[in-house]
């Protein structure tokens, strides 16, 4: 398959690379200069990017804050998402807010996410904004054989995007 000629675009203009267990194409933009008590950023930000070739998806992880997800350009992008109720959506960011997509989401805290272009299109480009802001601490990537058993009806999504190999950041990573 051929790199759409943007994608290639984008990732050299934001120096996108793979971020590490959950597989988008990321850069930090922001990483507040402040910390909380405990010694993670008051905020940070990112720029990430799903696209078929590269490939580039998110597996399943969840973070201890909430997290905003902001809408830039391409094509949509879906993002599945298993509650700690047990319940499960899938949401829609695009332009097309007509068709019931959004251009901002919340991830609340907790919450199993993964993600990817929508079937048929080449690339998403979107953000992330987190606060308290994200550390590799605070990221917990799925274990398949618990999602299976807490999320039965969600089967397929959790096979297609489980995590393979570490579950856990390296140590200090920083976004």
């Amino acid at each position: 398959m051929v790199m759409h000629p943007e994608v290639e675009r984008l990732i050299a203009h934001y120096r996108l690379t793979p971020l590490p267990v959950e597989g988008t194409l990321f850069a930090s933009t922001y990483r507040s200069i402040g910390d909380t008590p405990d010694g993670a950023p008051v905020a940070t930000a990112m720029i990430g990017l799903y696209c078929t070739e590269p490939h580039s998806a998110s597996s399943f992880h969840r973070l201890p804050s909430d997290e905003i997800w902001h809408f830039y350009g391409g094509d949509p992008l879906r993002l599945v998402l298993l509650h700690p109720d047990g319940s499960s959506e899938d949401v829609i960011l695009g332009a097309d807010f007509a068709a019931g997509q959004r251009v901002q989401f919340v991830v609340p805290a907790l919450t199993w996410q993964a993600g990817q272009v929508l079937a048929g299109g080449a690339y998403a480009l979107f953000g992330c904004t987190m606060a308290p802001g994200f550390t590799s601490a605070g990221f917990n990537g799925a274990d398949t054989a618990t999602l299976l058993a807490a999320y039965p009806t969600r089967a397929a999504d959790i096979l297609e995007f489980a995590v393979h190999g570490e579950t856990a950041m390296p140590d200090g990573f920083a976004t």
